[in-house]
Formats: C-alpha cells, structure tokens, sequence
C-alpha cells in the first residue's frame, strides 16, 4: 500500500480515535470525585480535633495545623518558584539552539522552542502525568497528593513490577488538589526540557509538521513511562525492594530520566534524519558550520546555568529540606569544573579556549551532577564535573567526525553522554549522609566507593534500560513517521532556509540571509 494511502487513511480515521480515547478517559473510574482531595489548600497538613490542654487555650490541633500547614505551604511555595525557574530555562534552551546555528533558520529553531512547551503541557495533561505519577501514592512534603493510587503492574517471580501509572488523567476532580497540582507544574517543565533536547540535535532539517507529532508523542508516552519507572514508583525504583541492589535506580533530579531521555531521543531522530546538506564531503570528511550568533547561545547557556538551581534544589519538593544547601553548591561547583577542563583541554591541544565548547563542558558538568547532587560531597561534584567536561570534547568530535553525525549543538554529547554518566557517577560517589527511605530503603544511599557496589549495579541496569528503551521506540516512531509523513524538510528549503518556507517568516532581514545563502553554496 502507498504511503499516501496510509496517511489519507489515518487522516481521515484519526478525529474518531481521538473521540474514542477521551471518552474512555472520561469513562474512567479515576474521574469519581474523591473527598479526601483538598483544591483549596485549607485543610492540607492539618490534623483531626484534639482536645485543648486546659481550658481557654488553643487545641493542641489548632496548634498543629498552624505548624503543619505552613510547613506544607512552604514546601508548595519552594516547588512552585522551583518549578518557574525550570521553565525559564526554556529560553536558554531557545537561545542556545539558535545562537549555534545558522541565521536563515532563527525563526524555524525558536518555533520549535516554543511550540514544544505548548505541546508538552497539552500531552502532559491529557496522559502523561497520569502514565507518569498515577501510581505513586502520597507525597507527604506536599501534604498527601491524593488520587495518585494506580499503578498497572505485573506479577512475575513472585514480584511486583509496577510498568505505569493509570489515575490522573487531565487532571481530574480525583487530584483536584494543591498538592497534585503543585507536583504537576513541577513535572511538566522536567519532561519539557528532555522534549526540547532533540530540537537542538535536529535542528536546521526537521519538518515541522513531524516535529509536532514528535511532540506530542513524547510528552504523552515515551517520558511519562520511563520516567514512572523510576520516580512514580515503577519497576527501576523497585531494584531495591525486590532484589537488593541498593536502593534501586536512583537518580534525583534527572540524569536519565530528563537528560539521557532526550539525548537518545534525538539520536534517534538524527540517524532517520539524516546530517545538513553541506556537513559531510564525499570522501567522509566533516566541515564546520559555525553558528550565526555566538553571544546569544552564550547567554543561554548562563541562563541554564541559573534554572539548574531550580532543577537539582528543587527536587527535594521541601523548602525545609536543608540539605538544599548541599545540593545547590554541589550544583555550582560540577558546572564549574566541566567547563573548566572542556576549556583546558581545547587550549592544549587545539592552542584555543573555545567557547562554545566551554559552554558545553558547563552544561556537560550540570548534567552529570543532576542525579547524585543531593548524595555526593564537593570534592565528588568537582570530579564528576571535571570527567563529564572532558567526556562533551571527546563525545562531540567522536559523534561528529568518527559517527559522521550531525548534531548542530552537541547535545548527544552532553545530555546523552553526559546523563548516563551522571546515574553511573551516583552508583561510584554516593557518600551514605543521605536519602534514608529512597524508594523504602533504610539507611542512606551508598555508592561503590563507599561500599555499596550493588548500588551501581542499580544504577547501570537504570541507565542501560533507559538508552535500549528509548532508542527502540523513538527510532521505530521517526521511521514510521518518515514513511507516512516524512520528517525532513525539502531540500531546496534547507538550502535557502527553513523559515520563510517552513514557519512563514524570517527570523532577520535580508541584508543577512545572502551571506548564510552564500557560505552553504560554498560548503556544497
């Protein structure tokens, strides 16, 4: 069957499969109302009447709920400033993409900035967060977060092995509370940064009618599953309980399930995609094709700097965790040390502090510090920064010149790399001073060198499971989507640039567009 067929089939069959899926949504047991829901925050973190110590004082329940709601409250309000901060980091992103690539396609690279954010919440209500979270009881720092009790699990070896979430679904009367509610915004503007990664790496070609698809798919079912199987309570969390290794898959603020997610992602839709005309010669050799704006992605990347300090601290979802303070610095300190050595090992060896390199050894740094920031001391953060540094050099002319592929802002580099690094860095640096509890283990969670060896067996059956899982299903997804629809934009469009002919507006005047035209005519 032609693929045209195909795709004026599903066109014409996919407004009956949507109205199908949302009245099932809608049938769904999930959406009974539940009394034990608080949307108004006046009951959350109270406690039931106790009588008054003597009379004319206060309850000692009107004492406590003063006490506990304002620590919930607090633990809100830090999640939700948290939470903003993340989703700052959607410019950075916005910046850094289009700063390192070409000026012909700016309008093209910030559409699709922007246009994944839209995506993303939209995916992430209808499915995602119930995928994601439907399954991962109460959260006690958010006063409860009720409705969010059903996991789908399978029953093998005499185990539970919880594969996704079932309750939440558009957010229903169910989870109508400040706590879930809270918990969600802070979640979606995670899985929007691992959506937004493959816009960099595919940048310049993708089409962006098949970009949106991608969007949508990803924020409903590729993020949400992985991401329920080691923060909503899945079968990755549960390494711990069920055989032993530590405390399972560990990874506090998203090594893997943000950063390693996105990073194989668009791998995988770099290797259906295909590199930019002009980027490889006949007998194999790469040409560089610098960025348009170098400022710009440097003051992206600054502001990643800034929203990572909402990302990793953020995590704990308690302001009154003071282990806040460890995780920040340590935070601080390994983005440090990646850009430090990215930048010493271009100067010696190339005789130049490079600079987009330098930002990508900081983001690199960030990235592996993400999942062990909250169990590891200074001096661990400065080594974990400094190898993740060092791995964005070798990683970037590995997948460049050795791979032949073409990833325009390095982010294979420095989120995939840099990711399944971080959750390996987690299993080796783990100090045992804390996470007493982490996925119902006693105790503090211990890395190999402070011995738990079992603990980066954990850690490398997460990361390893997250790089086959989400290479499978996103290669078979561009591979799909390229026969129906195709991912690539036409050629003639490539060459004179994606904005005009794919967007509908130039993201700069003409007195620039020539001199792009003109550099890519050379290249070819």
């Amino acid at each position: 069957m032609k693929a045209r067929t195909i795709k004026n089939r599903l066109l014409r069959y996919l407004p009956v499969f949507m109205v199908i899926l949302l009245f099932l949504m809608i049938m769904h047991p999930s959406w009974s109302f539940a009394q034990t829901a608080d949307p108004s925050g006046t009951h959350t973190g109270t406690i039931k009447d106790v009588p008054a110590v003597k009379p004319g004082s206060p309850t000692l329940n009107e004492v406590a709920d003063t006490v506990g709601h304002n620590k919930i409250a607090i633990n809100i309000m830090w999640t939700l400033l948290a939470g903003f901060l993340v989703m700052f980091m959607q410019v950075g992103f916005a910046m850094v993409e289009t700063g390192f690539t070409r000026a012909k396609n700016v309008a093209h690279t910030m559409a699709m900035n922007m246009f994944i954010y839209i995506l993303g919440i939209t995916g992430f209500w209808i499915c995602g967060f119930a995928f994601m979270f439907g399954g991962l009881g109460p959260v006690a720092s958010l006063g409860g977060t009720p409705g969010l009790t059903h996991e789908v699990t399978v029953h093998l070896f005499g185990k539970d092995f919880g594969i996704i979430g079932a309750a939440g679904y558009f957010l229903n009367s169910k989870v109508y509370d400040v706590g879930v509610f809270t918990l969600f915004l802070f979640q979606m503007v995670f899985m929007d940064t691992a959506a937004t990664i493959p816009t960099g790496a595919m940048a310049e070609r993708w089409k962006f009618k098949s970009f949106a698809i991608y969007g949508l798919f990803i924020s409903m079912f590729v993020y949400p599953i992985f991401g329920n199987w080691v923060w909503g309570g899945g079968w990755l969390a549960s390494l711990g309980t069920n055989f032993g290794l530590g405390h399972g898959h560990v990874d506090f603020a998203g090594s893997s399930v943000v950063h390693l997610v996105g990073g194989v992602a668009g791998l995988a839709g770099i290797l259906v995609l295909g590199p930019r005309i002009g980027k490889y010669n006949k007998d194999g050799s790469a040409n560089t094709i610098p960025g348009h704006n170098i400022p710009m992605a440097v003051v992206g990347t600054l502001i990643l700097a800034f929203g990572w300090f909402g990302f990793n601290p953020g995590s704990t979802l308690s302001g009154t965790d003071l282990r806040i303070a460890v995780i920040a610095t340590n935070t601080m300190i390994a983005s440090a040390s990646g850009g430090l050595f990215a930048t010493l090992y271009m100067w010696i060896k190339y005789r130049k502090p490079e600079v987009g390199v330098m930002g990508n050894g900081l983001l690199g740094g960030l990235v592996a510090i993400t999942a062990p920031c909250a169990f590891v001391n200074a001096t661990s953060a400065f080594i974990i920064g400094g190898i993740a540094g060092l791995l964005v050099v070798v990683s970037t002319f590995f997948i460049d010149q050795k791979l032949k592929i073409d990833d325009p802002v390095g982010a294979v580099a420095v989120h995939g790399v840099c990711g399944y690094w971080g959750v390996l860095a987690l299993g080796l640096f783990a100090d045992g001073q804390y996470g007493d509890g982490w996925n119902g283990i006693k105790g503090n969670v211990t890395g190999w060198f402070y011995g738990d060896p079992k603990q980066f067996l954990a850690e490398f059956i997460g990361g390893t499971t997250c790089i086959v899982f989400v290479f499978a299903v996103m290669y078979v997804f561009f591979k799909i989507c390229n026969k129906i629809f195709g991912i690539r934009s036409r050629e003639a469009d490539e060459i004179i640039g994606l904005d005009e002919n794919e967007i509908g507006l130039k993201g700069y005047d003409d007195d620039i567009q020539p001199v792009e035209h003109a550099q890519i005519t050379n290249l070819v």
